[in-house]
């Protein structure tokens, strides 16, 4: 066998198949159920899935893999590699990891359980720099290491269209103050020692992705160079201005525009984020 780590990460990493493939990353789904019918997260274009939301009475559910999925691609991975680090959606946010850490047990110490603290890209940059470390022939720890660089420099803000997610999934009162009868209100959200948290009410689309960016500015600091990714759900036109700004204010190293899947979806309804870790 080859002295080699494996990766293994979750759906709501976002990353794109093609990204994975190339980088030998293995994905574990999420699942999402709605009006009865459970499938892998990403199985629905994002179109079909929120046409089906909007025809709903019921917001969709969503699942953490079993740890019987877990199981199933560590032993797969171990097929051609010494060692896995499994770099998994915060334990605040999902249990996920639980799951994952449940699945390691049965591996005698060969499996690594990492969480990332975040979610979506912000989880996706940690997932990429334990697949570049692996790669360059890193053991286990010294991925683990490299990972825990970006998860402590990673950054993440979203911005949701409407409330309706937000109300029906019973995050109001996170919110504060927000009524939910008021016009053409944006609200934002960031990850905070590996919680969402509500972070400011806007009025009006521009508003927010202003905000938002002034946010990635401060986020930034002094720095022009780093990782940035422009996420979305429904709104490529919002993550494509997101991407020309980012070019304009910043010198990327790399720089991704990404649909969000189903999972997260579920939860923040149509909108935007960035997802950004700092060099220097």
């Amino acid at each position: 066998m080859d002295s080699t780590v494996a990766i293994v990460t979750d759906s709501t990493a976002d990353l794109p198949e093609s990204l994975c493939d190339e980088m030998g990353i293995t994905v574990v789904p999420l699942t999402v159920t709605i009006d009865g019918e459970s499938m892998s997260d990403r199985t629905l274009s994002m179109e079909e899935f929120f046409r089906r939301m909007r025809a709903s009475s019921e917001l969709p559910t969503t699942s953490q893999p079993s740890a019987g999925a877990f199981v199933e691609a560590f032993e797969h991975a171990l097929e051609h590699a010494s060692e896995v680090v499994s770099i998994n959606i915060s334990s605040k946010l999902s249990g996920t990891i639980s799951s994952a850490r449940t699945a390691a047990e049965r591996f005698g110490g060969k499996v690594h359980v990492f969480d990332s603290k975040n979610l979506s890209w912000g989880l996706g940059f940690q997932v990429l720099e334990g697949a570049r470390a692996a790669a360059s022939g890193s053991d286990a720890s010294g991925v683990v290491e490299r990972v825990s660089h970006v998860r402590d420099k990673a950054q993440l803000i979203i911005g949701v269209d409407t409330l309706d997610n937000l109300v029906k999934g019973g995050r109001l009162s996170r919110i504060g103050g927000v009524i939910g009868g008021l016009l053409n209100v944006k609200v934002t959200a960031v990850i905070r020692d590996g919680e969402l948290v509500m972070d400011k009410k806007l009025r009006g689309a521009n508003a927010a992705r202003e905000y938002g960016i002034q946010w990635v500015e401060k986020g930034m600091g002094d720095l022009k160079k780093g990782s940035f990714c422009a996420m979305y759900a429904l709104a490529e036109d919002t993550a494509e201005w997101f991407h020309s700004e980012i070019e304009k204010r910043f010198e990327p190293t790399e720089i991704h525009i990404a649909e969000t899947g189903t999972v997260i979806a579920t939860h923040t309804g149509t909108g935007w984020g960035v997802a950004f870790v700092p060099e220097g």
